[in-house]
């Protein structure tokens, strides 16, 4: 029996991996050892899609054949294109894109291998495919037909264009962008720890990118971003202050605040803030900013926590025209690019993932025949 058992595994190493590192005193963030103060706003998400499936920040030559891969890969398979229509209309965005991110492994070239640069070639495409799925399944269940992707166009750029059906601003696409790029891995959080137990396994790269889709879906996890929303529009805009502080009395958890690693301000959270604020402004409608700042400053005064992640993350995307039930599913064209860089770590160099347990059941249990019990 352990001493002292972990819950959820708390300060437990579960594995090793040069793709990203957290002080979580300081709130610092790295990605292969770069702040992500250096990268974000100035590095553009494809480049930090190939520092972390490649290992390296990309020349400019790099940058342009990886570009042309993600360009190739955004074609979706025959079962994808056959089922997309049935399953928005009869799946919630995650459960369709765990669905649809199956049903595109089953026609993957690589499917069936876990070397190198195979992996490397399925990673490039689940990063090109994510966004095309979540604009295509967007379309299916309002029943229109999406625009086609720009090849010319970023990731964050073709994205914006197919959910709101219009080409958007520079300035929109820079943000998304940045957005992107700030969510793209975060050491062993919980979907990123599943895609590893998965590929631990020696499962393929697309079951364990099927494994942190499940697990990103939890509101406790990805679906925060989601939550943070609702709850702004349930509140009225003078009403702030008092329903936050009823809720804390409630003994109910207020979404987007605090963090199992960072003791201080989530570095993340220092850069949406300012884009929250910068789209607020120039939407004419600062109200659900204004609502997200009086928010924050009843939480800390009240609790001492800092807002997450995800809680400025909800008025980003809000004020870019993006669906609220979509939240979470642009968490997963982010983070797409840390999962498959840590599936190819995983199976570079390879251990079963296999924790113990502290067994708490009864002991000595006597069996006795069913009519006597």
């Amino acid at each position: 029996m352990a001493d002292n058992p972990t819950k959820g595994l708390a300060d437990v190493v579960a594995a090793s991996t040069a793709l990203s590192d957290i002080d979580g005193k300081a709130g610092r963030l790295f990605y292969r050892g770069y702040d992500i103060h250096d990268l974000a706003g100035r590095t553009s998400f494809e480049e930090t899609a190939h520092l972390l499936q490649h290992g390296t920040l990309p020349t400019r030559q790099q940058l342009a054949d990886y570009g042309a891969e993600l360009v190739r890969g955004r074609t979706l398979g025959a079962l994808v294109e056959a089922n997309i229509a049935e399953i928005a209309e009869k799946q919630a965005p995650m459960e369709a894109l765990r669905s649809l991110v199956s049903l595109a492994g089953a026609e993957d070239a690589d499917k069936d291998s876990n070397e190198s640069d195979a992996n490397c070639r399925k990673a490039a495409r689940l990063t090109a495919q994510q966004p095309i799925l979540v604009a295509r399944y967007h379309a299916a269940r309002r029943g229109v037909t999406v625009r086609e992707p720009d090849p010319s166009l970023s990731i964050a750029a073709n994205y914006l264009m197919q959910i709101t059906g219009r080409v958007p601003e520079q300035r929109e696409v820079d943000i998304f962008d940045e957005c992107l790029v700030l969510h793209a891995d975060h050491t062993m959080n919980a979907s990123t720890f599943a895609a590893r137990v998965c590929a631990a396994t020696l499962s393929d790269m697309h079951s364990a990118i099927v494994a942190a889709i499940g697990t990103l879906k939890g509101p406790l996890h990805g679906g925060a971003n989601e939550q943070v929303m609702r709850t702004l529009e349930s509140i009225p805009s003078g009403g702030v202050a008092q329903a936050v502080r009823q809720k804390l009395a409630d003994g109910e958890k207020i979404m987007g605040f605090g963090h199992r690693v960072y003791k201080t301000e989530d570095p993340r959270a220092t850069h949406l803030r300012k884009m929250s604020q910068e789209l607020a402004e120039a939407s004419g409608d600062a109200t659900y900013y204004r609502m997200s700042k009086e928010m924050e400053e009843v939480v800390f005064a009240e609790k001492g926590l800092y807002p997450n992640v995800d809680f400025y993350a909800a008025t980003v995307y809000h004020y870019l025209d993006i669906p609220t039930d979509l939240f979470t599913p642009v968490f997963s064209i982010s983070r797409m690019s840390g999962w498959t860089a840590h599936v190819i770590e995983q199976h570079a160099d390879n251990r079963l993932i296999r924790p113990d347990s502290e067994y708490i059941g009864e002991r000595d249990q006597k069996w006795t025949p069913i009519d006597e019990r």
